[in-house]
C-alpha cells in the first residue's frame, strides 16, 4: 500500500481545502527517501493528519471498538473546523484518501472520500481507478475498506506516542495479547469454524424428531430473546458509564470552582481556629517562661563586663577586710607588748618594739586598702559568683530558646489568621457545596446502578450459555443416533482441521514474532541497555521479556526508555510478521527518550521502517541536527504546519523548521 494524497476539507485546525501530497519522490540519485517530514509545534495539528487518516479508512472504529453510533454522530460535529467566531463555523467536513494497493497480484488506486454536516451521520464513497463504486452501499463500502486494511492491522502501522506510551507501560500484557491474536488472524479462522458449526447443527436438526426439533427451537429463540436483553443490558451499562464520566467531569469542575473561591480553606477554617487557640495558649506560655527567666539570674547574662568588674572588686574588698582584720589582731598584740616593755624599762625592749612597729607597717603597706563599698559576707559572694558566671549563662540558654518558640508560634498564628482571613462565609460556598453533594449523590446512584446492570448482564449470559449447551447436547444426542451424511462428515472433518491449523498457525507466527522482536530490539537498544528476547506463549498469548541468561525480566523494573525501545520493537514486530506492505505513521516520534535512544531510532529505524514513513514531529524531537545531519538524505519532502492564533486556524507550507545547508527539502 502506499497512500498517495490526503484532502482536509474543514477538518479540525485547517480551515477550507488543503491538499497534501505523502506519495515519497522519486529523486535523481535513485537512493530511497521513504521519509515524508511533518514539523508543528504543539497544537498546531500535527495529530489531525494522522486522525484524518484513520477516519477516512475506518469511520467509527477510528474512535474505539465501543463507539455507538450516536456518539460516533458527536464526535464527527466535534472534527468540523470552529472558526474564529461561532457564526464563522462551516456546517460541513470531508477527508478523501488516494492510496494504492495490490490486491491479488493487481495494483489498484483508491480513493476514499467520507464527508459529514454537523449532527448528522457521514456519507461514505470510494473509487477504483476514477471508477466510483456505486454498487456498493455505505456499509459494503466500509466492509470493503475493512477487508482490504484489516484495522487490528493498521493499529501496527499507523501509531501515536501515546500508544507506544501505553504499550510501554502495560504491565498486565492485555494490549500486546490483543494484537497478537489479530495478528495470527484466528478471528477469521473462527468465523469460518462457527459457519461450520451452523451448518452441521443443521444438518443435525433435519433427523431431529417433533419433540426434539421443537425444545430445539424453544432453546433457539431463548438463545435470541437472551443474547438481545444481554446486549440491551451491556448498552445500558455503557451508557450509564458514561454518565458516571460526565459526573465526575462536573465534579472535578465544581471542585475547581470550590478551591477558586477559597474552598480549599474554607474546609480548613475549623482546623486553623482550633490551631489558633492551641498556638494562644502556647503563647502564653512562653511568655510567662520569659517573665520567670527576667526575674531569675537572667539579667546578670546581659551585662558580662561590669558584672565580671564587679566580682573582681568584690574579691579585692575581701582580702582588704582580711588585712583589716589582721592589721586590727596584730596592734592589740603590740600594745599589749608595749606595756609589757614599759614596765621592764629596758632600752632594747624599746628598740626592739619600734623595730616590730615599722616592720608592720612595711608589711600592711604591700596589703589591698582602700574603702570597703559592698561589705558583703563570703558567703554571699560565692552565691553571688554562681549566680553570674554559671545560672545566668543557663538562664540566657533557656531565654534564647523560649525565645525562637515564641517567634515560630507568632509566624504560625500569622499563618493561620491569613488563611482564615481568605476563607468565605460558609453562607457564599453553600450552593457549590450543595451542588456537589447532589452530583456525588447521583454518581453513587449510577455506580450502583452500573454494578447492577454488569451483574445482570453476566446472569443472563450464563443463562444464555445454559441453553446453548443444552442445545449442543441434544444434537450431541442426535449424532450418536444417526449416521452422518458425506457433507456432515466434509464439515466435522474441516472444523477439526481449522483446530490443527490454527494451533500450527499460532506456534508458527509467534516463532517469527519473537525471532522478528529480537531483531528489531537488538538494532534498537543501547550496549548497556538489558539485552532481551521475547517468549511467547502460544496458548495464552502472554508475552514474557528474558534477559540473556534466561531470567524472566519484571516490565516494571526498565527504565522509561528502555520501555519506550521495548513498545517499538514489539511494533515492529508485529508489522514484519503480518507480513503487510502497509506505510508506517507516526505521530510524536520521540517522546520520553533521552537523546542515546532517539539517534538509534533516527539511524537504524525511521529510514527503514517502511517504504513510506510519515513523522510528524516537534521541533524539539526531530530538531535541527537529525534534521540536518542525520535524515538528509532518507527524507523526500517536509512540510510545516503553521497555526495562526488570529484565524484559530493551520495552514501548510513546503519545508520545515530549518533550511538544509546543501539542499532544499
Amino acid at each position: 500500500m502506499l497512500i498517495k494524497q490526503l484532502v482536509l476539507r474543514n477538518f479540525r485546525v485547517f480551515n477550507g481545502t488543503h491538499i497534501i501530497d505523502l506519495a515519497p519522490k522519486t529523486r535523481c540519485d535513485n537512493n530511497p527517501r521513504p521519509i515524508v517530514l511533518f514539523g508543528g509545534l504543539n497544537g498546531a495539528g500535527k495529530t489531525s493528519i494522522l486522525s484524518a487518516i484513520r477516519l477516512a479508512l475506518y469511520g467509527r472504529l477510528a474512535f474505539g471498538l465501543a463507539t455507538q453510533q450516536q456518539e460516533y454522530i458527536e464526535q464527527l460535529s466535534t472534527l468540523i473546523h470552529h472558526g474564529n467566531h461561532a457564526t464563522e463555523r462551516p456546517e460541513e467536513a470531508a477527508v478523501e484518501l488516494t492510496f494504492t494497493y495490490n490486491k491479488g497480484g493487481q495494483e489498484s488506486e483508491f480513493t476514499v472520500t467520507r464527508t459529514w454536516k454537523n449532527g448528522k451521520k457521514d456519507r461514505l464513497s470510494l473509487q477504483q481507478d476514477g471508477q466510483p463504486l456505486n454498487e456498493l452501499d455505505y456499509e459494503q463500502c466500509q466492509g470493503f475498506l475493512n477487508e482490504l486494511i484489516p484495522h487490528g492491522i493498521a493499529d501496527l502501522f499507523f501509531f501515536d506516542g501515546e500508544k507506544i506510551a501505553e504499550l510501554a507501560e502495560d504491565e498486565s500484557g492485555n494490549i500486546l495479547r490483543t494484537a497478537v491474536r489479530r495478528l495470527l488472524g484466528l478471528d477469521l479462522i473462527s468465523k469460518l469454524r462457527n459457519d461450520l458449526m451452523i451448518f452441521v447443527k443443521r444438518q443435525q436438526s433435519s433427523q431431529l424428531v417433533g419433540s426434539q426439533q421443537q425444545q430445539l427451537a424453544e432453546l433457539e429463540t431463548q438463545i435470541k430473546q437472551l443474547t438481545y436483553k444481554t446486549e440491551e443490558l451491556l448498552e445500558n451499562a455503557d451508557f450509564t458509564k458514561t454518565r458516571i464520566d460526565f459526573l465526575s467531569k462536573d465534579i472535578i469542575r465544581y471542585e475547581g470552582l470550590l478551591n477558586a473561591q477559597g474552598g480549599a480553606f474554607a474546609q480548613t477554617k475549623a482546623q486553623e481556629k482550633q490551631k489558633v487557640d492551641t498556638l494562644l495558649r502556647d503563647k502564653e506560655n512562653l511568655e510567662k517562661a520569659l517573665r520567670q527567666e527576667c526575674d531569675g539570674t537572667l539579667p546578670y547574662a546581659l551585662a558580662p563586663n561590669i558584672l565580671s568588674q564587679l566580682l573582681e572588686r568584690i574579691a579585692n574588698e575581701a582580702q582588704i577586710k582580711q588585712a583589716n582584720s589582721f592589721e586590727k589582731e596584730l596592734n592589740q598584740f603590740l600594745t599589749l607588748l608595749r606595756n609589757d616593755i614599759a614596765l621592764r624599762s629596758s632600752t632594747t625592749s624599746k628598740i626592739a618594739t619600734e623595730a616590730i612597729t615599722d616592720n608592720l607597717k612595711e608589711y600592711m603597706a604591700t596589703k589591698p586598702q582602700g574603702d570597703l563599698l559592698f561589705d558583703i559576707s563570703e558567703r554571699e559572694a560565692g552565691m553571688l559568683q554562681q549566680a553570674i558566671e554559671q545560672e545566668s549563662k543557663k538562664a540566657w540558654q533557656r531565654f534564647d530558646l523560649y525565645r525562637n518558640q515564641l517567634a515560630d508560634v507568632e509566624k504560625q498564628l500569622e499563618q493561620a489568621a491569613a488563611n482564615i482571613a481568605r476563607a468565605p462565609e460558609d453562607e457564599q460556598l453553600l450552593d457549590i457545596f450543595e451542588k456537589l453533594r447532589e452530583l456525588d449523590r447521583q454518581r453513587e446512584a449510577l455506580r450502583q446502578k452500573y454494578s447492577s446492570l454488569l451483574e445482570d448482564a453476566k446472569r443472563t449470559k450464563q443463562q444464555q450459555l445454559d441453553c446453548v449447551r443444552q442445545v449442543q447436547k441434544v444434537h450431541d444426542a442426535v449424532r450418536n443416533q444417526h449416521g452422518f451424511s458425506s457433507a456432515f462428515k466434509n464439515a466435522q472433518e474441516t472444523i477439526n482441521l481449522l483446530d490443527r491449523y490454527s494451533e500450527v498457525l499460532t506456534q508458527a507466527r509467534v516463532k517469527t514474532l519473537s525471532t522478528n522482536f529480537e531483531v528489531a530490539y537488538r538494532k534498537l537498544a543501547r550496549k548497556e541497555d538489558l539485552q532481551l528476547n521475547a517468549h511467547i506463549n502460544p496458548e495464552t498469548f502472554d508475552v514474557e521479556l528474558v534477559n540473556e541468561k534466561g531470567a524472566v525480566i519484571n516490565r516494571k523494573l526498565l527504565s522509561a526508555g528502555e520501555k519506550q525501545i521495548y513498545a517499538i520493537a514489539i511494533l515492529e514486530a508485529l508489522a514484519k510478521t503480518s507480513g503487510r506492505d502497509l506505510p508506517v505513521i507516526i505521530d510524536t516520534p520521540l517522546g520520553r527518550l533521552d537523546s542515546q535512544h532517539r539517534d538509534k531510532l533516527i539511524n537504524h529505524y525511521f529510514p527503514f521502517a517502511s517504504h513510506q514513513v510519515v513523522l510528524l514531529s516537534t521541533d524539539t524531537e526531530v530538531d535541527e541536527r537529525y534534521f540536518v545531519d542525520q535524515l538528509r538524505d532518507d527524507i523526500s519532502h517536509a512540510y510545516e504546519i503553521v497555526f495562526n492564533a488570529n484565524t484559530k486556524s493551520s495552514t501548510l507550507k513546503p519545508g520545515y523548521f530549518w533550511e538544509l545547508t546543501k539542499e532544499a527539502i
